[in-house]
């Protein structure tokens, strides 16, 4: 194919997103304001989709919807993390399914409630629905899980629309499980369903009446505790407050806008309180109270700085801590994850490059985070990480590995472009951390004479022509198009950023879903759709990259399974693991604004100011041990850059759009 043909393809496929991205009427859902989408009565019934929400001690994934007779469906998978089932190991959890409505036992003026017609579905980190009954009952349900407690609770209020006072009959609900003995880690589980009120009660018009049914796990010698539905629901608002109030992306695109403000909601509400500590954890019924080294260590962890969440950082501190005890004298592999609340691992398939995910993410973590006390601390694993690798370069220069994070899913050859180019990447940021915590400067110089041999050996060995594209090549023997040929523009290296980006955004490569995992194959991970996007604006091509993430945005927010990114298909059904949404947040930080930790209050900054926007910024990011805002506006030929913390601009310049500046406080 040559570059005219090209070039028109991608015309064409430019045009079918963006006639795609700008069809509203194709949206299941709306933006009614930041972080909170609504549904009323868009879109062909039935419609069903599912969410999670985790809070501290529980998961759920309510699979949720409008039936073809417009009433209301729910069926609810709860996942207890810390109720462990035998054998003890990654997929441990106590899950039970819940599918009844409690509505339906409700009677009002002695008739069973029934011809319910949903008028509305809101999502916020809460699901909120409200719905008529006979045209006179209105009808509110709000269901989330406990912050702090092993409870899914939901919130009630029936109120009379009506003339007439009507009379509504609640029942009690007081359920009781008790599980298999033999089948628990700590023997029997007991599961409760309690209804909170119960009685006859006459509603007057336009009064109503709130009530709640809270759905619980525990273990046999723990004590009963009692909750309050609407105290809990106030405790879910605040926190989803607090995620929402810092790291605010603020753009001319809402939509944009309001993804990033849901990301935050999904990366920061999967963090679960286990025995080994906070534990940030993927979700999607079967990865709870237990880390990896690329979800946790590589993806969340040079997040949660940026977002100032104490529990995100702590579990990010928490997991580098886990891999550490693991380190050895031998320069065996690090296991692939640590599960069980820390009791036992994960290393089924050897090393998939994991001690590069684990240097890279605590580099880049500890540097964001910019505290010397926790960067001190992490050193340790990150030089010890640092030295398994240069132990597994082969005669090519590049570093060996048994697989890659898909598992053996797709091929990755004996050495492969991804676990390379991190170890790039990390040998940079530790270079920056040694220099900060005053390490030998033969050790740090050694480690940027490592990053430019790695560099050119990924040039040397992966730099290839494949399907007719200059870009790279997965791993030897390879000579098909793969997603993951993005990792080299996500570490700064541009030298074939053409080839590749038109490999990415070809037809060979990008679906309606994202990026296809390898070229004629149907089968997408989120995960490298969002390192492309990233890498994409990194290499200052802002406008392909805008076009991508806009439709990406639009289909994942607004579309049909909503609204957070997806781990991937048709493996797992696109269950919204968390970590794929601080790749999403991470898109913005380090794509868009250019975002590079150089020290512990320094970092580079590379902002990518699309040519239809006058002005984007990041404000309250609490990073470098700093809270401040970033702002960008176009100031005609130029950019103003302002840097702000509290009061006080603490850096402000023009410079050209993609020019790369450095922030010190």
């Amino acid at each position: 194919m040559n570059r005219i043909t090209i070039s028109i393809v991608m015309q064409l496929i430019f045009a079918t997103i963006y006639s795609q991205a700008n069809n509203i009427e194709k949206n299941r859902w709306e933006t009614t304001s930041i972080g909170t989408i609504k549904w009323q009565n868009q879109g062909s019934l039935p419609h069903i989709d599912n969410i999670e929400m985790s809070g501290l001690k529980v998961s759920v994934i309510l699979r949720y919807g409008i039936n073809s007779d417009s009433s209301f469906s729910i069926n609810r998978k709860i996942v207890w993390p810390m109720l462990r089932t035998i054998p003890n190991d990654t997929r441990g959890s106590l899950i039970r399914t819940f599918n009844f409505d409690y509505i339906k036992t409700i009677n009002i003026d002695g008739k069973q409630i029934d011809n319910e017609k949903v008028q509305r579905i809101d999502l916020n980190g809460l699901l909120k629905s409200r719905s008529l009954f006979w045209k006179n009952v209105e009808l509110t349900r709000i269901m989330f899980p406990s912050t702090t407690q092993p409870d899914f609770c939901e919130y009630y209020s029936l109120k009379n629309k009506g003339n007439k006072t009507i009379n509504v009959e609640i029942p009690t609900c007081n359920l009781k499980y008790s599980t298999e003995p033999t089948k628990g880690v700590d023997g029997t589980y007991t599961l409760e369903v309690q209804s909170t009120k119960n009685g006859v009660f006459d509603i007057a018009k336009g009064d109503s009446i709130e009530f709640g049914l809270i759905i619980s796990g525990s273990k046999s010698n723990e004590p009963t505790h009692i909750i309050d539905v609407v105290s809990e629901l106030n405790a879910r608002k605040d926190i989803i407050e607090s995620w929402l109030n810092n790291l605010v992306l603020e753009t001319p695109n809402n939509t944009l806008n309001n993804a990033f403000a849901f990301a935050k909601i999904r990366t920061s509400e999967s963090i679960f309180d286990t025995k080994g500590g906070l534990m940030h954890s993927p979700g999607g019924e079967n990865y709870y109270a237990a880390i990896w080294a690329n979800d946790q260590a590589e993806y969340v962890g040079p997040f949660f700085p940026f977002l100032g969440y104490d529990k995100g950082n702590q579990a990010s501190m928490n997991a580098y801590m886990h891999f550490a005890r693991f380190m050895n004298k031998e320069y065996k592999p690090i296991p692939s994850s640590i599960v069980a609340e820390g009791l036992s691992f994960w290393n089924r398939v050897g090393d998939r490059g994991d001690q590069a995910m684990i240097a890279y993410g605590a580099s880049r973590f500890a540097l964001a985070k910019g505290d010397k006390v926790t960067a001190e601390k992490l050193w340790n694993l990150i030089e010890w990480c640092l030295e398994y690798l240069k132990r597994k370069v082969d005669n090519n220069g590049v570093v060996k590995s048994d697989a890659d994070e898909l598992e053996h899913r797709f091929p990755a050859g004996d050495a492969n472009l991804c676990t390379s180019s991190l170890y790039y990447d990390a040998l940079l940021s530790a270079s920056y951390l040694g220099r900060e915590l005053n390490k030998s400067t033969n050790l740090t110089d050694d480690y940027l004479k490592r990053a430019k041999i790695i560099k050119q050996a990924i040039e040397n060995h992966f730099g290839y022509k494949v399907e007719g594209f200059d870009t790279y090549r997965y791993y030897e023997g390879n000579d098909v198009l793969r997603a993951w040929i993005c990792m080299p523009l996500t570490v700064g290296i541009f030298e074939r950023k053409e080839g590749t980006i038109s490999a990415l955004f070809s037809p060979k490569l990008w679906t309606e879903d994202g990026l296809a995992t390898q070229s004629g194959k149907n089968t997408f991970w989120d995960r490298s759709t969002l390192y492309a996007l990233r890498g994409v604006f990194a290499a200052g091509e802002k406008e392909k990259a805008l076009k991508f993430l806009e439709y990406y945005s639009n289909r994942r927010l607004l579309g049909e399974h909503v609204p957070y990114p997806v781990e991937a298909y048709p493996e797992g059904n696109q269950r919204q693991l968390s970590a794929e949404s601080g790749l999403y947040c991470r898109v913005f930080i380090e794509g868009l604004f250019g975002i590079r930790p150089t020290g512990l209050k320094s970092f580079n900054l590379t902002p990518q100011l699309p040519n239809q926007w006058n002005y984007m910024s990041l404000k309250r990011i609490k990073a470098f041990g700093e809270i401040f805002n970033i702002e960008i506006k176009r100031k005609k030929e130029k950019i103003e850059i302002n840097v702000i913390s509290g009061n006080n601009v603490v850096f402000n310049t023009y410079s050209n759009n993609g020019e790369t500046v450095q922030v010190k406080f």
